[in-house]
């Protein structure tokens, strides 16, 4: 029996991370005896990174004391510190810090310099969060990241010492997420201030692939385990319908059975996963 297959149409590349790899491309293009590099992944997809490095960009982890060349700041953005070391080791800055990064960071430094104890809701490890946290560090010390109410339950006595408090969303965070920390920090604030900072593609991502998980036997998400919007859709999908998490098309095999037993599957994809991976995991569920 042959299969419904169906793409969510709000998959694939964002408009900050198409922007960011064409972008890099046309640098390195436009600059082909000058090096370029990016300071950590450009976006959380390995057959991007590859492909990167296929054309001479080259990711490095850590920054020398001393450099030449163009060193790109990627979508996630970076601390304040890290612009001012690039610059000093003598490379050419080129920022590539999505646009709605660069709006959570001013919203960020606008309420801790309002005198607001901040709140970042985000997981404390990645990348946007510790650019968002240190902008707004550089304005005052009352910051605190959390990704759930049990992390601000520690720190409750804090909170309720301060007369304002002000939250903002790591952009690829769950709505959900940010309504269970609000409902708390209501409860506990004296005055309380929230930005919702998650960004119009992530939530057109996660409205329509929860739509398509209510009329689906088998969800599938495409994209890589590092990447936050795509580890989100799966969790979110996964408490409505059976839900499978691929980075590439090899990845079917594992779930050869459970693809097996599915008539109406529905794919989405994270913000960095390419067209080309999405189009070969369709092909092969189609027998390609």
């Amino acid at each position: 029996m042959p299969k419904n297959i169906k793409l969510a149409k709000h998959s694939g590349f964002c408009y900050g991370v198409k922007r960011a790899v064409e972008t890099v491309k046309k640098l390195k293009a436009q600059n082909p005896d000058k090096d370029v590099f990016i300071l950590g992944e450009l976006i959380h997809n390995s057959h991007v990174i590859k492909e990167l490095e296929d054309l001479g960009i080259k990711t490095i982890t850590e920054l020398p004391e001393k450099g030449s060349g163009i060193c790109v700041i990627r979508s996630h953005g970076a601390s304040p510190e890290i612009f001012e070391q690039i610059t000093k080791a003598g490379f050419e800055l080129f920022d590539l810090t999505c646009p709605d990064v660069k709006k959570v960071q001013k919203k960020a430094i606008q309420l801790v310099q309002e005198g607001n104890f901040l709140i970042i809701v985000g997981k404390a490890e990645h990348p946007e969060v510790i650019a968002i946290k240190a902008s707004a560090e550089r304005f005052g010390p009352d910051i605190f990241v959390a990704s759930d109410v049990s992390q601000l339950k520690e720190i409750e006595k804090k909170i309720r010492k301060h007369k304002k408090v002000g939250v903002v969303v790591q952009t690829t965070q769950r709505i959900n997420t940010l309504g269970k920390i609000v409902e708390y920090l209501s409860s506990i604030s004296n005055e309380l201030t929230v930005a919702n900072t998650i960004c119009a593609s992530t939530t057109l991502r996660q409205n329509e692939a929860k739509e398509l998980a209510g009329e689906s036997d088998l969800m599938i998400v495409v994209g890589s385990k590092k990447s936050a919007n795509t580890t989100h859709l799966a969790e979110i999908l996964k408490g409505i319908s059976k839900t499978i998490h691929i980075e590439d098309d090899k990845e079917l095999e594992i779930y050869e059975d459970i693809i097996h037993d599915a008539n109406n599957i529905s794919i989405t994809a994270g913000a960095s996963t390419p067209v080309n991976i999405i189009e070969n995991v369709i092909n092969k569920l189609k027998g390609g």
